[in-house]
């Protein structure tokens, strides 16, 4: 299948590994043209050279107020216009609600719900008809995790946020889309396995509750975003689609 990426122009955050690279790599795979973000100037750098000539690297942390328009602008510039953006961050401290401080929330909420908003509305303003905006967000959209009760609680309102910036957009022919990924062999799965002890029994004991019984990979996570940022999926907006390998049971 065509996806129809060939020369679109998106912005992809958090995307100097895991989900967020995955996403821009299949993305340029296709023949997107992508600007790829993260927090350290050399990585993102790094990044984009792997990608290939088609990929920039621009330094930004979501949570300052003025990356949004700073990534937008680099996507015009060098590529004269902008199709789309992905919105990925890394995940809040892990720990429980009675250990969480103060600062560790103010700063998980700058980063992965105010940032994320302030991304998405700034896109907003420049995406014309076929124009797309999707979200890396997290089964605890569904389900809380134990143990993230910080993501437990940002992310089903960022979800709450994508789906009624889909109502708004929808008439502009403008789509919001959702990700929400489990178990996907990241860096970040790998240090949260790690924090029980034994990561290895743990990483077992993960996969025995999925029904493919396995980890997914950055790759299927990748292409998953890919498609449904592509004019491929043109009637598919205000979804959250689970990358879960089935542990979501309900419909």
């Amino acid at each position: 299948m065509d996806l129809g990426l060939k020369d679109r122009v998106y912005v992809v955050t958090g995307a100097t590994r895991g989900l967020g690279f995955a996403s821009a790599r299949e993305l340029a795979a296709d023949g997107a043209k992508v600007i790829v973000s993260g927090r350290d100037a050399k990585r993102a750098q790094d990044a984009a050279a792997e990608l290939g000539p088609n990929a920039v690297g621009v330094a930004a942390d979501n949570s300052d107020p003025e990356a949004a328009a700073r990534l937008i602008a680099t996507a015009k510039e060098r590529f004269g216009r902008i199709d789309g953006i992905l919105i990925s961050v890394g995940g809040p401290a892990p720990g429980w609600a009675a250990d969480n401080t103060d600062a560790q929330w103010t700063a998980a909420f700058e980063s992965v719900f105010l940032g994320a908003v302030r991304l998405a509305r700034a896109a907003a303003a420049e995406l014309g008809e076929g124009g797309v905006i999707g979200f890396v967000l997290s089964g605890s959209v569904h389900e809380p995790i134990p143990g993230l009760t910080i993501s437990n609680g940002l992310r089903p309102g960022l979800a709450g946020f994508a789906k009624s910036l889909s109502v708004e957009l929808g008439p502009r022919g403008v789509r919001v889309i959702g990700l929400l990924p489990a178990r996907i062999d990241t860096d970040r799965v790998r240090e949260l396995d790690a924090l029980s002890g034994d990561p290895e029994g743990t990483r077992a004991a993960n996969e025995a509750g999925i029904p493919l019984r396995r980890y997914g990979t950055p790759e299927e996570f990748g292409r998953a975003a890919a498609f449904l940022l592509s004019p491929a999926a043109s009637y598919l907006t205000g979804i959250m689609l689970p990358v879960d390998g089935g542990t979501r049971h309900g419909f």
